[in-house]
């Protein structure tokens, strides 16, 4: 197997060998040699990925290495937003306040050290201070939003923030994630959804 190389290993462990005509003629003379040893049937058999006749088994070697989250530290501007007024409605805002939010372009400042997130909400009408470990459940007090508390834990689904916050209302969370240099939010109360984008500035 020495003229493999690392690319050529599928998700089973399995390589991949390439039917090239030097291949094909070491195979014959090691048959006229008869030194070729059976393949055991368990060993050949058909899978999802490879083609039998291309395949030969050999347990993986290769290490397996997580998918590391992005970093999301850095200072986002507000562009745009859909849905605000039903997401405020979900959580009983009132009209009017409901329509002063809705003229707020927030901005957001992350700080992601590690397991460890500071997510600061900046507007004219007041601000909101979210501070938390990744992983770890604790009690949010939001109180500046709609009066509520809730058990909240925020955690990464693949490249994805996802925040789930259990009280009162149902269906209560949040998840960010990145395009490029857009910060994107999805807020999300009862059967109302609320997105956010935000343009990263520094």
């Amino acid at each position: 197997m020495g003229l493999l190389r690392q690319q050529d290993a599928c998700s089973w462990g399995c390589y991949i060998t390439p039917p090239t005509p030097r291949l094909r003629e070491r195979k014959q003379e090691r048959n006229q040699r008869g030194g070729g040893s059976p393949r055991s049937p368990a060993l050949s058999r058909s899978h999802p990925f490879c083609s039998p006749s291309l395949v030969s088994f050999q347990p993986s070697i290769l290490p397996i290495c997580p998918v590391m989250p992005p970093n999301l530290t850095g200072y986002y501007r507000f562009v745009s937003q859909d849905n605000m007024d039903g997401y405020l409605r979900a959580l009983d805002i009132n009209v009017a306040l409901r329509k002063l939010v809705c003229f707020l372009k927030p901005d957001k400042e992350i700080i992601h050290a590690g397991d460890h997130m500071t997510i600061r909400t900046i507007t004219s009408l007041r601000n909101y201070i979210m501070d938390f470990d990744l992983g770890k459940e604790f009690e949010e007090d939001l109180g500046p939003v709609d009066g509520r508390k809730c058990l909240t834990v925020v955690s990464w689904e693949g490249d994805q923030l996802v925040c789930e916050q259990q009280g009162e209302k149902r269906n209560r969370g949040w998840r960010h994630w990145l395009e490029g240099d857009h910060l994107h939010l999805r807020m999300t109360a009862e059967d109302e959804v609320c997105v956010q984008i935000f343009q990263k500035v520094k």
